[in-house]
């Protein structure tokens, strides 16, 4: 006689976490052969010199572990190219951890220093992952929204919801979705908030090659108060055009990155061994002023094809590769519902941006990718002047 199945019932610690709105309309996308500007990654392929650098190492080797925090010549590199754009040194050997993805990085930052009951600020709208690890780990999300439409910081808010419970303030610039980028006097105001206390920061930096304007670019590492107490995460997918190679990586001074260590090495261990060599070689010919110069070409062309040929309003971004755009005078329709339609009717998927934020928003505004190639913005633009 068999065994009876055992009657029981199981939620797991995200059950409350649907699918991402990523996921749904690049499936939508896809469903209805849609122009896909809805998903973060460029359609194009990157430098013929890295992929043959790959190429090498995947017929030379190595092919085996690569050491727990990252190859060390890949190491140096990224902190020589950290030093060459914000004038700031990390040591190569116990200040950086090489990383299976920047959210793989941003995970972890979190896991190495929430506790059950710890408060984490997060300005919203935010990257979808935040939420859920903060909870995953014990803490509290406390949401503060940037000002529509400028996407700026409510400095007053801050002060208001600082605590004992505060524990890290999550801060993001070149910012996801709106395109905005911190000013020097909002890190001043943050290091001038934080001076004194053990409050850390998580600086999400995946976009800090994709500034348009080299001299508005800024990090948490040119702020002592702030560098002294941050981790910042960033991504080699944003920079060299290969999100779906996962490479990501964490700066931190040593006393928070020998902790970071600790989790990443039992979450991850290690990452692929010949991408890593593979970017080592590739990232000292990497021409930073010709890759602000492709995105903010193509951030201005869609600007204006969309101020002239179309009814959106698109609000102009300062780097990343996405642009917001304000539907309310073309329908007045849910975000979700409008986008849906956009892709279902108009064979053009977007993202809504009321999942970025926790609480319901509706404000009647889109993201759009422009990490695509000519052909594709081309063909967006002529969907969405059919409205």
């Amino acid at each position: 006689m068999s065994e009876k199945t055992p009657n029981m019932s199981f939620n797991g610690n995200l059950s409350h976490v649907k699918e991402t709105i990523f996921s749904k309309m690049s499936a939508l996308a896809q469903q209805h052969d849609a122009i896909n500007l809805s998903q973060g990654f460029p359609d194009f392929n990157p430098a013929p010199e890295l992929i043959e650098r790959v190429n090498f190492y995947m017929q030379n080797g190595p092919h085996q572990y690569a050491p727990m925090p990252g190859d060390a010549g890949f190491r140096q590199q990224l902190c020589d190219l950290s030093e060459s754009v914000f004038s700031e040194t990390y040591d190569s050997e116990t200040e950086i951890c090489v990383t299976a993805g920047a959210t793989q990085a941003l995970g972890t930052a979190l896991a190495t220093a929430i506790r059950e009951g710890d408060e984490v600020i997060v300005f919203s709208p935010a990257y979808d992952s935040y939420f859920p690890m903060i909870e995953l780990n014990g803490g509290t999300p406390i949401t503060i929204k940037l000002q529509h439409p400028s996407y700026s910081v409510d400095w007053e808010q801050v002060k208001r919801l600082l605590s004992h419970r505060t524990k890290m303030i999550i801060i993001n610039s070149p910012h996801n979705p709106s395109g905005k980028l911190w000013s020097d006097a909002d890190f001043l105001k943050l290091q001038e908030l934080v001076a004194g206390s053990k409050i850390l920061i998580l600086s999400d930096e995946v976009y800090e090659h994709l500034a348009f304007n080299a001299e508005e670019r800024r990090s948490v590492r040119q702020y002592p108060e702030l560098r002294k107490r941050s981790f910042v995460v960033g991504s080699l997918g944003k920079t060299v055009h290969v999100t779906g190679w996962k490479m990501g990586y964490c700066m931190a001074p040593e006393y928070l990155m020998k902790e970071f260590k600790k989790v990443h090495q039992y979450l991850v261990f290690s990452v692929n061994h010949p991408l890593q060599k593979a970017l080592a070689d590739y990232l000292p010919n990497l021409d930073l002023a010709a890759l602000r110069s492709l995105f903010k070409s193509k951030h201005d062309w869609l600007f204006e094809k969309l101020q002239t040929e179309t009814r959106f309003k698109p609000l102009a971004s300062e780097g990343t590769y996405f642009m917001l755009v304000d539907y309310s005078e073309i329908s007045s329709e849910p975000e979700l519902a409008f986008a849906e339609r956009l892709t279902t009717e108009f064979g053009v998927a977007t993202i809504p941006l009321s999942p970025f934020y926790r609480d319901p928003v509706d404000n009647k505004v889109l993201r759009l990718c422009f990490a695509k190639n000519d052909e594709t913005l081309e063909a967006g633009v002529r969907a969405l002047a059919q409205l």
